[in-house]
């Protein structure tokens, strides 16, 4: 915990709130049972009323997660960002937000709340931290033409001035794999690499001799046959997988994509077919394998805030408290993340 006043006493905040920041994070990792305003109160020297009136406060939490990640993190390592949302069960009829978001514990829309994840991932230590997250509005029947893709490429646009040159992979899930998502992320200046359906609809570029005459040049050289893989190119294989890659065109994106081929090897049972792309034409297919499973820290992330600071055990329920609680918990497990990097031998 020596970490922390040493990246508050950069950011501009109050004595009182200084004080308050370093008793709250330490308050959740000795708290037994829900963290609660009640319950911290317990756990603490300060009153529920206290942590109430705190919650309302602004705190700069994304300058907080970046001075933490640069902290940790070497400057020369190799970091990818990843992005996801998950769902935060809520009861009650007066929360900010609570609407219908899809729960992927159960398969189904519930009534709750959502949350969209930034995190930043370090590919030598293959470790993630939070650098920001925020909670999704629900989209309102006055807003027609806006769709949950909208609020996430806003939250990503919101964080971008934050990221380093060379955190410019973006890593999603199949379920970001959308135009509107692409499109919004790419006009950033990021680059997607995420997943597509096994059986995608995409097309050969044509890289014939050009035709003589008049008229447009031939571009496209047939629809992709993924039963036939002697089109695409060999780069190798692991334990697992034999890896496939070729650039190819997606008519629903209207955009060209680096395409792997993940066809598992014969001695692989129940191992489907997967298929990753990223709209980096010019990227390693090595990298976009390394990268995409690299994604997954960010699920160990929502796991263990869930288990083991509280992210989901929030009583508060307007907008700003909620917001605050959210980032404390995420806070809290990169401090903890960050302590047991630091004993880590550097041999593992």
């Amino acid at each position: 915990m020596d970490l922390v006043p040493k990246i508050l006493n950069h950011l501009s905040l109050s004595k009182s709130q200084r004080r308050f920041i370093e008793a709250l994070l330490l308050s959740i990792l000795i708290t037994r049972g829900k963290i609660t305003l009640r319950n911290l109160s317990r756990y603490s020297g300060l009153c529920e009323k206290t942590f109430s009136r705190q919650f309302s406060k602004p705190m700069a939490w994304i300058d907080f997660h970046r001075a933490l990640i640069d902290e940790v993190f070497a400057p020369d390592s190799r970091r990818v960002v990843a992005f996801d949302a998950s769902f935060i069960p809520k009861a009650g009829k007066h929360t900010f937000g609570r609407s219908a978001f899809w729960n992927g514990c159960h398969s189904r829309s519930e009534k709750g709340l959502e949350i969209s994840t930034v995190a930043i991932i370090d590919l030598t230590r293959n470790q993630g931290l939070t650098l920001s997250v925020k909670q999704t509005q629900p989209v309102s029947q006055d807003e027609e033409s806006v769709t949950l893709m909208d609020r996430y490429v806003d939250h990503i646009r919101q964080i971008q001035p934050h990221l380093l040159p060379s955190e410019s992979h973006l890593c999603v899930d199949g379920g970001l794999a959308r135009k509107k998502f692409i499109d919004g992320v790419c006009e950033i200046g990021c680059q997607v690499i995420g997943k597509l359906r096994h059986d995608a609809r995409m097309r050969y570029l044509y890289h014939g001799p050009k035709r003589a005459g008049r008229g447009r040049q031939k571009t496209y050289d047939g629809k992709v046959d993924w039963t036939d893989p002697s089109r695409l190119d060999r780069v190798g294989a692991d334990e697992t997988f034999g890896v496939y890659t070729a650039v190819l065109n997606h008519p629903c994106f209207k955009r060209n994509l680096r395409v792997v081929r993940l066809v598992p090897l014969p001695t692989v049972t129940k191992q489907k077919e997967i298929l990753l792309f990223s709209t980096d034409t010019t990227l390693d297919p090595w990298m976009i394998y390394r990268d995409y499973k690299a994604r997954f820290q960010v699920e160990f992330i929502y796991r263990d805030a869930k288990q083991f600071t509280g992210l989901a055990d929030a009583q508060v329920r307007d907008q700003a408290r909620l917001d605050f609680h959210f980032n404390a918990a995420l806070a809290t497990l990169n401090l903890a993340k960050a302590q047991q990097m630091h004993h880590q031998p550097k041999d593992q």
